[in-house]
């Protein structure tokens, strides 16, 4: 019987690590934007099936509110060079 044996090394050796402090910091950075665009996607799932009340137009523009904010967030503080790429 014959056995196949790799030649190469794994494909996932030079991956397969822990995240850098500087990784951790830009996802740290970028959290609440994507906690806010979770949240937004899933008050959108919610209202697919139904025909939005009031209060689902409420809490559809306190979503899309808050991906607004956490964008311009976003951005302001990559722009004072604390942020994604810096």
């Amino acid at each position: 019987m014959k056995h196949i044996v790799a030649l190469h090394a794994a494909v996932g050796d030079g991956f397969d690590r822990e995240p850098t402090d500087a990784e951790l910091d830009v996802i740290a950075v970028e959290t609440p934007l994507i906690d806010a665009e979770v949240e937004l996607l899933d008050v959108r799932i919610a209202l697919m099936d139904r025909t939005p009340a009031d209060v689902d137009k409420r809490r559809l523009r306190r979503a899309l509110h808050r991906v607004l904010i956490a964008h311009a967030t976003l951005a302001n503080h990559s722009t004072t060079g604390m942020g994604v790429g810096a």
